[in-house]
């Protein structure tokens, strides 16, 4: 197996929706706002080798949206999806899966492209599997107000319309060396892989642990539909990856790509961050 860092862009969200309660005078140490008060983000994605397979986790926000859109989220940084892929000497027509960890726009938006013409919008990746599951494809394509915004039907229905969609049920996994944890508190049932690598195990946080500055149980951001079980669940996957000295990778920390935790007087906190190759053993 073989692991790459797919960088896709940087964007930029509320500070304060982004720590929730947390007050901004601790958040802006961590990492500090802009006069409108937005801070940078990263849209990092993982490509995986794994025998015949390539998968690729996530997809960053895409292309396509018009200028207003991107005028609300400054997206900016010279990497993109594609061209990240193509650094690592690979093509869109070699992806073989597609693991989509939930349908915000953030993380499906580069799932889909516009055809040559201009015509229509297609799978990014023609030769692809894209996964999600039953309970959260239903939520994404009916959504609540509150989360309607983030459930954009030009990212998702074409998945569904081309024949490359499948379901992942509770509990499994189409994977080998990728293990799914299902979480309900940031959107219903997103899925953290769990990446068997050598003798160590990758959680991939999505939005469950955004960055390395929201281990802290209380670090929740507003964005959460229920932030108690938000709560609830990051308990108990830091607890796991004490336990198991798993590595935690961040989607959207703008420095830091994983990290590993400890056990503190004020509960379990980050022991270390960094580069997620200093982390892997060789």
């Amino acid at each position: 197996m073989k692991i790459h860092i797919i960088d896709t862009g940087f964007f930029k969200l509320d500070g304060g929706a982004m720590f929730g309660v947390v007050p901004k005078t601790l958040w802006n140490k961590q990492n500090p706002a802009d006069e409108k008060n937005l801070c940078s983000w990263a849209m990092r994605c993982l490509l995986i080798e794994d025998g015949e397979k390539l998968i690729l986790v996530d997809t960053g926000m895409g292309n396509k949206q018009d200028d207003k859109f991107f005028s609300h989220y400054d997206l900016h940084g010279d990497a993109t999806l594609l061209s990240s892929i193509e650094d690592k000497g690979f093509s869109p027509a070699d992806i073989t899966d597609v693991l989509l960890t939930h349908l915000h726009f953030d993380h499906v938006g580069g799932a889909v492209q516009f055809s040559r013409d201009g015509s229509r919008l297609d799978p990014t990746f023609p030769n692809a599997v894209y996964w999600t599951n039953e309970a959260h494809w239903q939520w994404a394509t009916n959504p609540n107000p509150r989360e309607k915004a983030s459930f954009l039907k030009e990212n998702i229905l074409p998945l569904e319309e081309s024949g490359q969609l499948r379901f992942i049920g509770q509990g499994e996994s189409p994977f080998e060396n990728i293990g799914l944890l299902h979480v309900d508190g940031h959107t219903e049932q997103m899925m953290l892989p769990v990446i068997q690598y050598k003798n160590q195990k990758i959680i991939y946080c999505a939005d469950l642990f955004p960055s390395s500055y929201h281990v802290p149980i209380p670090w929740i951001m507003s964005y959460d539909m229920r932030p108690l079980q938000t709560m609830e669940e990051k308990q108990r996957v830091l607890q796991q990856a004490l336990d198991e000295q798993c590595i935690l990778f961040f989607e959207h920390d703008p420095v830091y790509e994983a990290a590993l935790v400890e056990q503190t007087e004020k509960g379990i906190r980050i022991h270390e961050r960094g580069a997620l190759r200093d982390f892997i053993a060789s």
